[in-house]
């Protein structure tokens, strides 16, 4: 009899907590016989020492065995019952401890990590160890820090198991790059192994914390060791260009503007980095008064098919450069096209942010944006300008929690895709937490894009002002050329040399420019016109 009281302790998979709890029961038991002066009657006994009943053994046994077969589908509605009735109150912290691998193993992260979460919160106890191993492993699924500080803050980093301390190590350092504590990053991102799926970021985002913390030098030997091992592999591989971008932008950073300009040009076209590496090495060229190449990459910047890139420094920067070669009448179109361009914009947001105070209002319309950006569609039916947000999906917390949302929403599909779970009062659970979570995360993320917003709106309120000044100094220009004009000074054409001829010379093709834009000539137009400052 003594060994069907504890089978469901003894079929654990914790074998050596198992062994432990049956030497205490035998002990318990030799005492009490050994001791009739002090009898033990029943309402006195703890509820842990009342025996199960024969249909509540062979229940759990059950839902071991099909445990330990892999048939977690079956297993866990059983458990997840178990854990809701009164008779198995002694056992409730190992059976949400079953529940919840049963759940990771199925993929159901979130339900899982609620249940790992029910076991650490009881305090310590055989289980909580692997209990924070688990939750750690649901919370790196679900891309969920909240979680992920939660497991580390109740063990030491060493506690972990050596195949779980690659992602423990790459995921805290987010953390703390995330929290600007750049020392603490490059250290835990430093301790990735190498062979780790997590090492290629793990490195980029090393560099990163270098070159956050002002040690150029430092990011740029992490950025070109993480490209040369990427060198075997196709030119558009994401990590590749990731650290061909982080090496230019490292080279502007330290003011090396020829160097920058150089690794900006090894950017791919085909990624989704070439519009930035466009507008960032328009910057480094007219740092390095490469006025007539900046215009060349502005030509594209500004053809119709960047139009749903919200990039309103740009204009700005094309209007300089105008000013420093003295084509006020060039600089005057730019400014003009900028403020009717994002006039508009500015106005749009302005309704929107004033008409809208639910938190919902603004996740409505960025996953509508997320849908129209995935997958291609039509740009219908947004109340905030698409380009303002596509911009918005881009910013790293916006993006980090939609990505949980949608990892939500996946769990959601999979549980419908088990009808023995779907079907149980487990599957009615699990969808309750999983629409709680949306909900909650629906409400950040809607915040979240509202504190966007207002950036934007007040970004632009900032570029109109500067757009005032720039005007300023274009009549002041065309002012002192009339001056000089009446004075009868003449001008000096600057690179009156280099004409077409000099390009058809050197191998190219030359086509002029006629107001239509073709795909395969983005990013190869060049600037002919000359300065007419004296």
């Amino acid at each position: 009899m003594k060994k069907l009281i504890y089978i469901f302790t003894i079929l654990l998979v914790l074998e050596s907590g198992a062994q432990s709890k049956t030497r205490k029961a035998k002990v318990t038991k030799k005492s009490a016989q050994g001791t009739p002066a002090v009898p033990v009657t029943p309402k006195a006994a703890p509820a842990r020492s009342a025996p199960m009943s024969d249909r509540n053994q062979k229940f759990l046994g059950e839902a071991l065995q099909l445990m330990r077969n892999g048939q977690c589908e079956k297993a866990a509605p059983m458990l997840y019952s178990a854990s809701k009735r009164g008779e198995f109150q002694a056992e409730r912290i190992q059976i949400k401890y079953l529940l919840g691998s049963c759940l990771l193993d199925l993929k159901l992260y979130q339900v899982a990590a609620f249940q790992f979460v029910d076991v650490i919160r009881n305090g310590a106890n055989r289980y909580t160890k692997n209990s924070i191993e688990k939750l750690s492993i649901a919370a790196d699924a679900l891309g969920d820090d909240t979680l992920l500080n939660y497991a580390i803050s109740k063990v030491s980093l060493e506690d972990f198991p050596a195949q779980n301390r690659d992602m423990i190590y790459y995921r805290l350092g987010e953390i703390k790059l995330k929290n600007a504590k750049f020392g603490e990053a490059t250290e835990l991102f430093g301790k990735v192994n190498p062979s780790s799926r997590y090492a290629p970021q793990a490195k980029f985002n090393r560099g990163l914390a270098f070159l956050e913390g002002n040690h150029a030098g430092e990011a740029l030997r992490v950025f070109k060791d993480l490209l040369s091992s990427r060198s075997g592999v196709v030119v558009t591989d994401q990590n590749r260009v990731a650290a061909e971008m982080a090496i230019a932008r490292t080279y502007y950073q330290a003011q090396k503007w020829d160097e920058a300009v150089e690794a900006y040009r090894k950017i791919p076209r085909d990624t989704e980095f070439w519009h930035d590496s466009l507008f960032e090495s328009s910057w480094a060229l007219l740092r390095a008064a490469k006025f007539r190449s900046a215009l060349s990459n502005f030509q594209s910047l500004h053809s119709t098919y960047y139009e749903d890139f919200y990039a309103p420094e740009s204009l700005l920067l094309r209007s300089i450069v105008y000013l420093y070669i003295c084509k006020y009448d060039e600089m005057d179109k730019v400014l003009t096209l900028f403020e009717k361009t994002y006039g508009p914009v500015r106005a749009n947001i302005t309704n929107f942010i004033s008409s809208n105070t639910d938190p919902m209002a603004y996740f409505d319309e960025i996953d509508k944006a997320y849908s129209i950006r995935k997958e291609k569609k039509i740009n219908k039916g947004l109340r905030i300008p698409y380009s303002v947000a596509r911009a918005t999906l881009d910013e790293g917390n916006v993006k980090r929690s939609l990505l949980y949302y949608k990892s939500l929403a996946a769990e959601k599909s999979r549980i419908d895709q088990i009808p023995g779970i779907a079907r149980s009062s487990l599957g009615a659970y699990a969808q309750k937490v999983l629409a709680n979570r949306a909900r909650n995360t629906k409400i950040a993320v809607g915040e979240m894009v509202k504190n966007h917003l207002l950036y934007f709106r007040s970004e632009l309120r900032d570029l109109y002002e500067q757009v005032g000044f720039i005007r300023y100094e274009m009549i002041n220009g065309r002012k002192e050329t009339l001056k000089k004009k009446i004075a009868g000074k003449t001008f000096d054409q600057v690179d009156e040399s280099v004409d077409r001829n000099f390009y058809i010379q050197n191998g190219y093709e030359y086509w002029p420019f006629e107001g239509e834009y073709w795909l395969d000539e983005i990013g190869n137009y060049h600037y002919l016109g000359k300065q007419s400052c004296e």
